[in-house]
């Protein structure tokens, strides 16, 4: 049976149904985002207890797992989603963040996986410090906090639609579509980005990762130096604010990766330790005192 799971979680979705990558789907995508973007000063509107940086350590937790678990790329800001949105309309202790993150993540993992986390796993990886029976009770409270509204809009809805649409060749779209995801996970850890709608944040990831990697159309209409313009035709929006959106991403990235090689140069070079399940890097008890 565990073998059988094991299988059936490796198949992860191959292609998307061109139907749901048409005009009219497009339109619809931008016609809804703005039902679910979360309020933007919920730090100073709502909560009292929980900060920007404690969302930061829960939600690069909440990566970490995604990634340890080979979860399907949207079940993480799915995630960030369904986090935000709660926190904007009720007062969370912070002692409670982490069992918070860890409900809007089983949720996700629900609402996208194929063989969703389970409650026992999710626990373990809190180092236990959360039970199951406390995950469902937060999980229905969250369910009714959103009126049961799951269906959010994420950026990876709008990065399907423009490597649709691109005149890139299909090898590189897998490249260019890597990039683009690892920047939207990127940008759902920063609360910069909290009142940026989906389809600005995935036209300004892919534009950043095009650019990136120096990936020309096949056709010469799209080119690094004018697929901010196209994307923001694409989704009528203003190419200076997605401009300013794709400099603030690649800032982001420029400070993540500066971090991440000091944090590798600091590190005892040669020993390696076993690390369990509930030991991911971030510890999120330092935001629970």
């Amino acid at each position: 049976g565990e073998l059988f799971i094991k299988e059936k979680k490796k198949k992860k979705r191959k292609n998307f149904d061109p139907h749901l990558l048409s005009d009219r789907a497009l339109q619809t995508l931008l016609s809804t985002e703005d039902n679910y973007l979360p309020s933007t000063n919920y730090f100073k509107c709502v909560q009292n207890e929980v900060a920007p940086y404690m969302r930061r350590v829960v939600a690069t937790w909440l990566l970490e797992v995604c990634e340890e678990q080979k979860c399907e790329e949207d079940v993480f800001p799915l995630a960030i989603n369904y986090l935000d949105r709660f926190l904007s309309i009720e007062r969370m202790k912070k002692t409670r963040l982490q069992l918070l993150g860890a409900a809007c993540m089983f949720l996700a993992s629900k609402m996208k996986e194929t063989v969703p986390l389970s409650a026992e796993k999710l626990c373990i990886y809190t180092d236990n410090s959360v039970r199951p029976d406390e995950l469902l009770s937060m999980e229905l409270l969250v369910l009714n906090k959103l009126k049961w509204d799951l269906a959010s809009v994420t950026p990876h809805d709008f990065i399907e639609y423009f490597l649709f649409k691109l005149p890139v060749h299909e090898d590189a779209k897998h490249t260019l579509r890597k990039h683009a995801q690892t920047f939207v996970a990127l940008c759902a850890t920063d609360v910069k980005f909290i009142a940026h709608p989906p389809s600005m944040i995935a036209s300004s990831c892919v534009a950043a990762a095009m650019q990136g990697l120096h990936m020309k159309a096949l056709d010469g209409r799209v080119s690094p130096h004018t697929i901010t313009d196209y994307l923001a035709k694409v989704i009528h929006s203003d190419p200076d604010c997605l401009r300013a959106c794709q400099d603030q991403i690649e800032a982001l990235l420029e400070a993540s990766l500066r971090q991440a090689h000091q944090t590798v140069s600091t590190e005892t070079k040669g020993l390696e330790k076993e690390v369990d399940l509930s030991s991911t890097p971030t510890d999120v008890r330092d935001v629970n005192i």
